[in-house]
Protein backbone atom coordinates (compact mmCIF):
# COMPACT_ATOMS: atom_id res chain seq x y z
CA UNK A 1 0.00 0.00 0.00
CA UNK A 2 1.28 3.51 -1.01
CA UNK A 3 1.14 6.46 1.32
CA UNK A 4 -0.36 9.06 -1.01
CA UNK A 5 -2.41 6.93 -3.49
CA UNK A 6 -3.02 9.85 -5.78
CA UNK A 7 -0.49 10.75 -8.18
CA UNK A 8 -1.58 14.07 -9.59
CA UNK A 9 -0.54 16.47 -12.58
CA UNK A 10 -1.58 19.45 -14.19
CA UNK A 11 -0.75 22.39 -16.08
CA UNK A 12 -1.26 26.15 -14.54
CA UNK A 13 -1.50 28.92 -17.15
CA UNK A 14 -1.84 32.27 -15.64
CA UNK A 15 0.52 35.51 -15.78
CA UNK A 16 2.81 36.03 -12.76
CA UNK A 17 3.76 32.57 -11.63
CA UNK A 18 5.77 31.74 -9.36
CA UNK A 19 7.46 28.19 -8.89
CA UNK A 20 8.46 28.93 -5.08
CA UNK A 21 5.56 29.92 -4.10
CA UNK A 22 3.44 27.25 -5.73
CA UNK A 23 6.25 24.95 -3.95
CA UNK A 24 5.77 26.26 -0.69
CA UNK A 25 2.08 26.91 -0.48
CA UNK A 26 1.28 23.25 -1.79
CA UNK A 27 3.64 21.85 1.20
CA UNK A 28 2.58 24.09 3.55
CA UNK A 29 -1.28 23.83 2.83
CA UNK A 30 -1.51 19.99 1.04
CA UNK A 31 -0.22 16.64 2.43
CA UNK A 32 1.65 14.49 0.40
CA UNK A 33 5.33 13.97 -1.49
CA UNK A 34 7.19 14.15 -4.51
CA UNK A 35 6.16 17.56 -5.21
CA UNK A 36 7.69 19.32 -8.90
CA UNK A 37 6.77 22.59 -9.52
CA UNK A 38 8.45 23.73 -12.78
CA UNK A 39 7.95 26.27 -14.89
CA UNK A 40 8.41 30.31 -16.06
CA UNK A 41 5.55 33.28 -15.13
CA UNK A 42 3.45 32.06 -17.45
CA UNK A 43 2.88 28.28 -17.03
CA UNK A 44 3.86 26.03 -14.47
CA UNK A 45 3.93 21.80 -14.44
CA UNK A 46 2.79 20.46 -11.22
CA UNK A 47 3.66 16.94 -10.25
CA UNK A 48 2.50 16.12 -6.70
CA UNK A 49 1.19 12.53 -4.84
CA UNK A 50 -1.05 13.36 -2.38
CA UNK A 51 -4.54 11.67 -1.14
CA UNK A 52 -6.21 14.71 -1.57
CA UNK A 53 -5.77 15.49 -5.16
CA UNK A 54 -9.02 18.12 -5.53
CA UNK A 55 -7.13 20.37 -3.27
CA UNK A 56 -4.29 20.76 -5.72
CA UNK A 57 -6.59 21.39 -8.20
CA UNK A 58 -8.52 23.93 -6.27
CA UNK A 59 -5.34 25.71 -5.31
CA UNK A 60 -4.08 25.42 -9.04
CA UNK A 61 -7.42 26.83 -10.43
CA UNK A 62 -7.30 29.51 -8.24
CA UNK A 63 -4.01 30.81 -10.12
CA UNK A 64 -5.15 30.81 -13.57
CA UNK A 65 -6.20 28.13 -16.10
CA UNK A 66 -5.45 24.63 -15.56
CA UNK A 67 -5.39 22.12 -18.44
CA UNK A 68 -3.90 18.61 -19.27
CA UNK A 69 -5.10 17.72 -15.73
CA UNK A 70 -4.20 13.39 -14.56
CA UNK A 71 -4.86 12.43 -11.33
CA UNK A 72 -4.19 8.73 -11.24
CA UNK A 73 -4.46 5.94 -8.32
CA UNK A 74 -1.03 4.36 -7.44
CA UNK A 75 -2.59 1.27 -5.41
CA UNK A 76 -4.44 0.28 -7.87
CA UNK A 77 -1.62 0.68 -10.82
CA UNK A 78 0.62 -1.45 -8.02
CA UNK A 79 -2.05 -4.10 -8.25
CA UNK A 80 -1.89 -4.32 -11.91
CA UNK A 81 -4.96 -2.30 -12.52
CA UNK A 82 -5.66 0.70 -14.59
CA UNK A 83 -5.04 3.96 -12.95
Amino acid sequence: MVEYKFDTQLLVEGKNLSEDAIHDYITQNIEGDCLIAVGDEELIKIHFHTNTPWKVLEYCASLGDIHDVVVENMERQANGLKG
